[in-house]
């Protein structure tokens, strides 16, 4: 792949069959700098800065806390979680569930399952041993490029991983999740606020300027019915 620089970016001189939305993507990754922090810090992707500022400011991942990571691959956010609550040294714990599989990473112990699966939640509270403390949320469909559907799924996905949340978190607990911007996020957050104390949007700086993204961060969760298993 040949490069030239530009002002200090990188740009990419030849598509040699690419699209241009392709092309687009790979020149704004060679340029991103969370995407060159991430690389130097052995984090798996950008995403883990998005955590960890959003972390810094919300102080969600507490030594000792047990940590629900949902669609974790690649791993980034389940890295993050596990230095926090410090898993490595049997502190805190953090599971991680995906369809995909995942490469091994230190203090993070992973199941491979669809969480929209019926079983999965008795699963995960049997692997725990009790209820959990954070649930995460970071995950996407696919795109289909057109903007009104990919948020419809985006929303229908983070509603399904939010009732997830409700069955396994103890008291107190909380819930970050990955949404987009396009209009029906008011009906999630007027649901998540009849079980949690408080309810709002943030936006990490690791999240593109240009981009839709947001996140919708619960605390104080209010246990209307008992989690699977209550330590």
């Amino acid at each position: 792949m040949s490069r030239e620089p530009a002002r200090g970016r990188t740009r990419i001189r030849s598509a040699r069959g690419r699209t241009l939305s392709s092309q687009r993507w790979l020149e704004r990754q060679l340029n991103d700098p969370y995407v060159r922090k991430a690389k130097r810090a052995g984090y798996r992707s950008r995403a883990a800065y998005k955590l960890i500022e959003l972390d810094d400011k919300h102080r969600l991942l507490r030594p000792g806390a047990q940590v629900v990571d949902l669609g974790a691959a690649p791993g980034g956010w389940s890295q993050v979680a596990a230095e926090r609550v410090r898993a490595a040294e049997h502190k805190g714990r953090v599971l991680a569930i995906d369809r995909l599989e995942l490469a091994p990473i230190r203090g993070v112990e992973f199941l491979r399952l669809d969480f929209l699966d019926p079983q999965a939640p008795e699963r995960l509270a049997a692997m725990l041993g009790g209820p959990a403390d954070l649930v995460l949320c970071d995950m996407a469909e696919n795109a289909t490029g057109h903007r009104k559907t990919d948020h419809l799924k985006i929303m229908a996905l983070v509603e399904a991983a939010a009732d997830f949340a409700r069955q396994v978190l103890a008291p107190g607990g909380g819930f970050l999740a990955k949404v987009i911007q396009g209009g029906t996020e008011s009906a999630l957050l007027a649901a998540l606020k009849r079980d949690f104390q408080s309810v709002k949007h943030v936006k990490p700086p690791a999240s593109r300027a240009d981009s839709a993204e947001l996140y919708v961060l619960a605390t104080g969760f209010r246990a209307s019915r008992p989690a699977l298993i209550r330590s």
